[in-house]
């Protein structure tokens, strides 16, 4: 039943509305069967868990469950708890000046039930928006009882001259005052354990208990956790009786593929409108920007226990954007394509969101950056142009071997990372054996998108030892693999 919430301000009035009462799961149950029944989306820019974690979560609202998402970082865990609150009636009944939003036909703090029984049908009521009934806590181990539940306070009983043993001298904690509420605890394994037993009653019988008080509160609550797995062992645990409560455990995932790992990318990255008008990127760099997370989480240099968060994509396609930004700007072009030599500047995005093994610790954060950019464009490489065997005969003829001979009857070629536009593409189209392979393999290939397939090129036929690439100050040197060698004798 839909209420005008701007003509309804007492009990009598909400009364003769024909309100009636719902706790918040039932509430949450209801609005997300009508979505389903309208084929409405619920979970809206979430990507990727259409066929996995969102119908578990539905289930698991539909079954009024309190539910623990679990999953290693950047899986939009926070982001699918905050989206519940749109399932939420828009419009929520209060007595006024509660501290723990009194239903107003089924009161349940002493506040609430002494006003309505002074004042009756005239008892004024507020009306909360849903936006308003998210509440989050983040676990710390500072965290206290107190902090959560309540505590007596001990200037409201000066104050107001009560004892100690008198009910109003309370102090309601988050939990309480989030009644009627959803209510996220993210990392509950870093709460300490005596902190998560105070959880109990709450999630088993839905009252609290504080300082011995006999007091019970029955609180509607919809409680959301989330965890880490790794947490398990690193900082602490979810203790097993608070496990037992909690109703549905739902296991998310990374993206399980680069497309939708672009649809996140694309929708989280925090972008100048102006960087977008003037910077071009071609999709493949989409592709070895998404692939580079791709191989960090199989990564012989990176802990997988710990995860490789989608941030980091994102975070490296706004440095991506801003590498070039600032290369068209030292060299005065108004319009710029994004390169390859560009994901040079990804590399501080990388270092910062990856934790190393000890292997990877040995050879260093920027030397497991550049490798992972490496064996992205390796897995890449297949998709667009011809396999490289990694086994071939001596005399074997390849398709690359125009290329390769190029090289080896130059003294190599510089690419110097703030080349201007019209100096870069006049490099490139300089190498005819080039030109030719993309014309061949890859002849729907837009102009734009031409150069950064041809530096694809270059960088392919490095990862498969065809050709060598030394990195200096200012760019990249390609050479063939020995033939300077060869001359020199």
């Amino acid at each position: 039943m839909k209420l005008d919430h701007t003509k309804i301000k007492t009990l009598g009035e909400l009364k003769s509305a024909g309100y009636k009462s719902k706790s918040i799961k039932d509430e949450l149950r209801e609005n997300l069967l009508s979505k389903i029944s309208k084929k409405e989306e619920v979970f809206e820019g979430v990507w990727g868990y259409e066929n996995s974690v969102i119908p578990e979560l539905e289930r698991a609202i539909l079954s009024r469950h309190n539910i623990n998402l679990l999953g290693l970082r950047g899986q939009a865990k926070t982001r699918l708890a905050r989206l519940m609150v749109q399932l939420l009636d828009e419009w929520m009944p209060v007595v006024e000046g509660s501290e723990i939003h009194d239903d107003p036909l089924n009161p349940i703090s002493r506040y609430a039930i002494e006003l309505i029984k002074e004042k009756g049908d005239d008892t004024p009521l507020v009306w909360v928006q849903r936006d308003e009934r998210f509440f989050e806590k983040l676990a710390t181990p500072d965290v206290t009882v107190a902090d959560l539940i309540g505590d007596v306070d001990p200037i409201k009983a000066a104050n107001l001259r009560l004892s100690y043993a008198d009910d109003r001298v309370i102090h309601f904690g988050m939990i309480p005052r989030a009644n009627r509420c959803i209510f996220v605890i993210n990392e509950l394994p870093d709460l300490q354990a005596r902190i998560q037993v105070a959880l109990f009653n709450i999630l088993q019988e839905g009252d609290i208990q504080i300082r011995g008080f006999k007091l019970r509160l029955p609180l509607d609550m919809q409680f959301v956790f989330t965890a880490n797995p790794e947490d398990y062992t690193n900082r602490g645990s979810i203790v097993t009786p608070l496990k037992d409560r909690i109703g549905s455990q739902i296991l998310t995932h990374y993206p399980e593929s680069v497309d939708i790992a672009k649809k996140i990318t694309k929708q989280e990255a925090k972008l100048d409108q102006r960087q977008s008008d003037k910077i071009y990127v071609p999709e493949i760099a989409m592709d070895v920007l998404e692939q580079i997370s791709f191989e960090a989480r199989k990564s012989e240099y990176v802990d997988a226990k710990s995860g490789v968060s989608a941030r980091m994509s994102i975070t490296a396609f706004e440095n991506l954007l801003s590498t070039a930004e600032r290369r068209a700007v030292l060299a005065g072009d108004t319009q710029t394509v994004v390169r390859l030599s560009d994901f040079m500047g990804v590399i501080p995005s990388i270092t910062g969101k990856i934790e190393l093994v000890y292997e990877g610790e040995q050879e260093g954060a920027g030397f497991v950056a550049e490798t992972l950019i490496e064996e992205a464009i390796k897995s890449l490489f297949s998709e667009y142009f011809p396999k490289i065997d990694k086994l071939q005969r001596k005399d074997a003829q390849t398709e690359y071997d125009e290329l390769i001979h190029w090289f080896f009857e130059g003294e190599g070629f510089d690419l110097l990372d703030d080349d201007p536009d019209a100096t870069y593409r006049t490099k490139l189209d300089a190498i005819a054996p080039l030109n030719n392979l993309i014309k061949e393999y890859r002849p729907e290939t837009s102009k734009e998108d031409s150069y950064f397939l041809k530096e694809v090129l270059l960088w392919g036929l490095v990862a498969y030892n065809k050709l060598s690439k030394h990195r200096f100050v200012q760019g990249f040197q390609f050479k063939d693999m020995y033939g300077s060698y060869i001359r020199g004798l």
